[in-house]
């Protein structure tokens, strides 16, 4: 049997989501796609070293998207 995909709803403001759009339409995704590669990625990440960010990114991160 195959990976069965659950579906759950999601909110995001509306920059996020256009962000997300214009990040996915660059990398010629959905933005369903584009979500669950950056959900993947953060999992990852936290599997890899026990932390959702890795050390090196900016302390300055702008969190008003």
């Amino acid at each position: 049997m195959a990976d069965e995909k659950k579906q759950i709803p999601l909110r995001l403001s509306s920059k996020l989501y256009e962000k997300i759009a214009s990040w996915a339409e660059d990398d010629f995704r959905s933005v369903n796609g584009q979500i669950e590669y950056l959900l993947s990625e953060c999992v990852k990440q936290r599997k890899k070293n026990g932390k959702y960010l890795p050390e090196n990114l900016d302390d300055n991160i702008d969190l008003d998207i």
